[in-house]
């Protein structure tokens, strides 16, 4: 979730993510998005694992740690995930791998495309970083 534009870049479904899967994501969000100064993360095993730790070293990516115990550290990421949870996760039954992706898809270009959010003027993620960028 980018902090400034409250949009969600990415959403990685499966059974279990690795730090691998971290860094390959991240490598599709710079190509795409640019490079970040620094990334604010919990002390998940795909977070304190080495190969994001080399990622984040080798491009000049500054890693932030939120302390273990205090997710108010991060509480853009806690309050998205627990309107992830509710009005998605909680919201739907998955078949499989497939299905999930699809729905959380779904839901995460509602999330930046359709939903006004209060933090940015009661406009959309989308339309925030248009209006950002001078294209609006």
């Amino acid at each position: 979730m980018d902090r400034f534009t409250r949009e969600c870049l990415a959403i990685e479904v499966d059974t279990s993510l690795t730090g691998r899967r971290v860094v390959a994501v991240l490598n599709l969000l710079v190509a795409t998005r640019g490079q970040p100064q620094s990334i604010r993360v919990d002390n998940g095993p795909e977070f304190i694992s080495q190969v994001l730790d080399t990622w984040a070293f080798e491009r000049g990516v500054a890693l932030h740690f939120i302390r273990p115990g205090k997710p108010i550290e991060n509480a853009h990421a806690e309050s998205f995930n627990a309107r992830f949870r509710d009005q998605c996760l909680a919201e739907h039954w998955f078949t499989n791998l497939a299905d999930a992706r699809e729905k959380i898809e779904l839901w995460r270009r509602d999330y930046n495309e359709v939903r006004p959010h209060s933090a940015l003027g009661n406009r959309t993620p989308i339309e925030y970083v248009t209006q950002c960028a001078g294209l609006a």
